[in-house]
């Protein structure tokens, strides 16, 4: 794995200048996943979302890669057939089949977790020579901070208010990267912009591996939780620390914890920052702080397990 020297004599494959929000985790999750693919060419495709409509004002582009926009739903379908294509010409003599190409692409989790999950579940299932990046910034951020299956139980949403009726959303997020891992393929991993050094290593791996690679990487949106800008990476670290967002791979089967995390804080010191949890903290919804911790505690100990099962 690349060291931090080595790291910063990369190309920066995204550049700066573009209209992502100051603090935007997902910019901080791009430049650091495409560090990962050394210095082989890229292929990115992107999933509708903030990320596009911010890095491809037109005529303009921050891309320093070829750059394919699709519809929300089915990014991983399109970098499919790219990577498809790319074998056929080779295949045909008309490319260097020895050429090595890395195919990724990109979505956050709005058009990962829902509206893409079946593009993304085909593209696995088939063995697709790729990489699929999630931004998770738990909710679909660029239309209104609506709610999505990411965002977690008792956060404001615009979709999941707080008063009388609830306290924000009511139900668990899913858990995408044990689903993704349930497909079977080489390499599946949860990672966070606060660790750069586990997602850039998480990622070199996702770009080596034969086949499909999925990586899920906690990226705060300070627009939509609520914290000010230069709080994004801390945010990311104290969800580590709690135990809310574990960093683990799945690689050939073999579960392992990438991070250890010996004396967790308790859950309440990652959400009690974060203006769309403030309704939490007032009299009256204790038994749903207590619920929102027990969550993570039952999902902790049901991956320590898997760990030590190892």
């Amino acid at each position: 794995m690349a060291n931090l020297r080595e790291l910063t004599h990369r190309e920066d494959r995204l550049a700066g200048g573009h209209r992502l929000c100051a603090g935007c985790g997902a910019s901080i999750a791009v430049r650091q996943v495409l560090l990962g693919a050394g210095e082989d060419p890229v292929v990115v495709g992107c999933a509708t979302g903030c990320l596009e409509v911010s890095t491809t004002m037109y005529p303009y582009s921050s891309w320093k890669t070829p750059f394919i926009h699709n519809a929300f739903e089915n990014a991983a379908a399109t970098i499919s057939g790219v990577e498809s294509a790319f074998k056929g010409l080779a295949r045909a003599g008309k490319i260097d089949p020895d050429k090595k190409v890395r195919f990724v692409a990109f979505g956050g989790d709005g058009g990962t977790y829902d509206i893409g999950l079946q593009a993304l579940s085909g593209a696995m299932e088939r063995g697709h020579d790729m990489v699929y990046v999630c931004y998770d910034n738990g909710a679909y951020m660029n239309t209104g901070i609506q709610r999505s299956s990411a965002t977690p139980k008792g956060a404001w949403a615009t979709t999941a208010e707080v008063g009388a009726a609830q306290a924000g959303k009511q139900q668990r997020r899913k858990d995408l990267t044990q689903i993704m891992a349930a497909h079977g393929i080489p390499y599946a991993a949860q990672a966070s912009i606060s660790h750069w050094k586990d997602l850039t290593s998480k990622a070199e791996k996702a770009f080596a591996t034969p086949g499909p690679a999925f990586l899920n990487v906690f990226a705060p949106c300070p627009r939509g939780w609520r914290i000010p800008s230069n709080q994004t990476v801390e945010i990311a670290k104290m969800a580590v620390q709690t135990g809310f967002w574990p960093l683990y791979e799945v690689e050939d089967g073999v579960w392992r914890q990438t991070v250890k995390v010996v004396n967790r804080k308790p859950v309440e010191e990652f959400l009690k920052p974060q203006g769309r949890f403030k309704h939490l903290f007032a009299p009256g919804n204790e038994e749903l702080l207590a619920e929102i911790q027990s969550d993570v505690d039952s999902t902790w100990d049901q991956l320590q397990a898997r760990f030590a099962g190892a």
